[in-house]
């Protein structure tokens, strides 16, 4: 966690930033429009990802800003230490939610982290992302695993729907053993859904879901393990049978791109070179802290309350001590999860916004972190390994080497411990390899040995004994995990998930009262998907609301939307033509 106090310093219009934070917009910010006097305070509500991003744009801007955290800043992305593990001099074994993946394909968070000084890097925290070489997809039962090499940045000419085709049908002939005709119709399908217009995707392949779009109930079974529930599964956390197609295939998109080189940020996949609050957080909170951000951490947001005049008049919050207060501020953002927000909007504030009640429609699932600490550096891929597999749907990936400059034993834990395999768990609804139970069945022990398991199976199948029981030094389970193994488990940091119709239940950042606001990724942003990017933008959408509403004269945040591939859009004009006409994608075999 870091610095949770500060003295307040003014804002000067035209000042750089302490610590060189880049200039706002296209010069110096404006202070925000005074009130009989003073700054406009703003009480921001939650301090994860959405909820720093709005205070740091917002502090930039001269707002008075409080934020308000029940546990601890930084919220899923945040990294923990856990608990007795330090020996020495050493800090703690370091423990997160779940593992951090930045790809190319954000454009918002990245430029958050350029604006966050960090001592040495000129690029702040950005220069602490680094590219993996490569990623796997570990198999089971003696198949061969599949290692791809991750394509650096590069700047190719524009490409032709032939060039997009024959990409991917090299990649899935060579990567994955599948028979050619299935593979020829999965890349009809993908040729469909790139060349479909914004009309078509927002109605059409919202209400279709991507194992009816993809077939995969008349596909063989590797079909439907690597390219319907895969896919599903490992990154976007829903069931294949239920899954948005719009939301798969606009990120899956996206992606395709990203890896082609066209329209990213950067390579398909970058990840941290140190723990997540080493790297990013801590830096980011004692940046806005220098900003004159305030933190109340501790603080349980219970009830936003509407007054007479229609605007919201208070927050009822718990504070460290148990006390409840009531808090006010010229205006409120929501930046909690959206199954934590919607439990404090009161009643009177429901009824003033509808979209507010569609926001119970909204649908989280669980996906969360397991760490195993091992005392030798597993012979894993160099990069995230994907463990398709898996019953509980596996990804994964061996931290500590990639933390160049650090020694993982000699600064971490009791000096034993050499490596961080962090594991995501993305599927707790089905049973394992053995108990025979779900993950929300077992108890806390019996999760990690059946990870464990799940493991070796797809790791050590080939031949090479990859993990071996005696480099297994401990193991830790987010704490947010409570109740397995007993009749109601719960989860205290779930994931947003999009079965067909989530997008037209997700609300705007502005709401129809005019001092409230809502940043999260739920809030409809243009990356349609549960992820740091979609806080962040949010956050934006929500902060430049805020600033139209109090009339300041701030620069607005820019939002970076997803790529839009130039050479396709002639593609879907005639496709927005034809959905008018109430005809199909020229492309679409049936």
């Amino acid at each position: 966690m870091g610095r949770t106090g500060s003295t307040r310093r003014t804002f000067v219009v035209g000042a750089a930033v302490t610590g060189g934070a880049v200039a706002l917009g296209t010069g110096a910010a404006a202070s925000a429009a005074p009130v009989k006097g003073r700054q406009q305070a703003v009480a921001v509500l939650g301090g994860g990802v959405a909820g720093l991003t709005a205070a740091h744009e917002l502090a930039e801007r001269g707002f008075a800003v409080t934020v308000y955290e029940r546990r601890a800043l930084g919220g899923k992305a945040r990294s923990m230490d856990v608990p007795d593990s330090a020996k020495g001099n050493r800090k703690p074994l370091p423990a997160e939610h779940g593992f951090r993946f930045i790809p190319g394909i954000y454009h918002n968070l990245p430029d958050t982290m350029r604006r966050i000084p960090f001592p040495g890097n000129a690029g702040g925290v950005w220069d602490n992302l680094i590219a993996p070489k490569e990623m796997m997809f570990a198999r089971n039962d003696g198949r061969e695993d599949l290692r791809i090499p991750i394509p650096g940045e590069k700047k190719p000419a524009e490409l032709t729907l032939d060039d997009i085709r024959r990409a991917l049908t090299g990649l899935l002939e060579t990567g994955f053993n599948l028979p050619l005709h299935e593979i020829a119709y999965f890349v009809n399908r993908a040729v469909v859904f790139l060349t479909s217009c914004d009309a078509r995707r927002n109605s059409t392949w919202e209400a279709v879901p991507w194992w009816t779009f993809v077939r995969a109930g008349q596909m063989s079974k590797e079909y439907q393990r690597i390219l319907a529930i895969g896919v599903t599964r490992n990154i976007v956390a829903t069931k294949a049978e239920e899954a948005s197609t719009r939301t798969v295939g606009t990120l899956g998109e996206a992606f395709v791109f990203n890896a082609l080189g066209r329209g990213a940020d950067g390579p398909p996949d970058r990840i941290l070179n140190a723990p997540t609050n080493e790297a990013w957080i801590d830096p980011w909170v004692a940046h806005l802290t220098s900003l004159g951000v305030k933190f109340r951490i501790g603080w349980t947001v219970h009830e936003v309350r509407l007054g007479g005049d229609g605007r919201v008049s208070e927050a009822v919050i718990e504070d460290a001590d148990g006390v409840r207060r009531s808090i006010t501020a010229d205006h409120y953002v929501s930046a909690m999860p959206v199954e934590h927000a919607r439990r404090t909007w009161s009643a009177g504030l429901r009824a003033a916004d509808p979209q507010l009640a569609r926001c119970d429609k909204l649908r989280t699932d669980w996906m969360t972190g397991l760490q195993f600490y091992l005392t030798e550096t597993p012979p894993v891929v160099q990069g995230h390994f994907n463990c398709i597999d898996s019953p509980w749907s596996l990804t994964a990936i061996a931290q500590a080497r990639h933390w160049p400059g650090r020694d993982f034993a000699a600064d971490y834990g009791d000096g034993v411990a050499k490596e961080c395999l962090s594991v995501d768990i993305s599927e707790w609804d089905k049973p394992g390899v053995l108990y025979g139970k779900t993950a929300k069945q077992c108890t806390r022990e019996e999760v990690a040995r059946e990870v464990w398991a799940q493991l070796k199976d797809a790791l050590n199948d080939t031949g090479k004994t990859v993990l071996r029981d005696g480099t297994l030094h401990s193991w830790f389970l987010d704490p947010g995990v409570d109740g397995i193994g007993t009749p109601h488990p719960t989860n205290q940091d779930e994931l947003l998930i999009h079965p067909v119709g989530t997008l037209h239940n997700r609300p705007s950042a502005r709401t129809t009262v005019p001092n409230f606001f809502l940043s999260g990724d739920y809030v409809a942003v243009d990356i349609d998907l549960a992820t740091m990017e979609g806080a962040n933008a949010s956050a934006r959408q929500a902060v430049n609301a805020l600033l139209d509403q109090a009339g300041s004269s701030a620069p607005r945040c820019t939002v970076t939307p997803l790529f839009r591939p130039p050479e396709l859009e002639s593609l879907k004009r005639h496709d927005h033509f034809r959905f008018k006409a109430g005809l199909p994608n020229a492309f679409d075999l049936g």
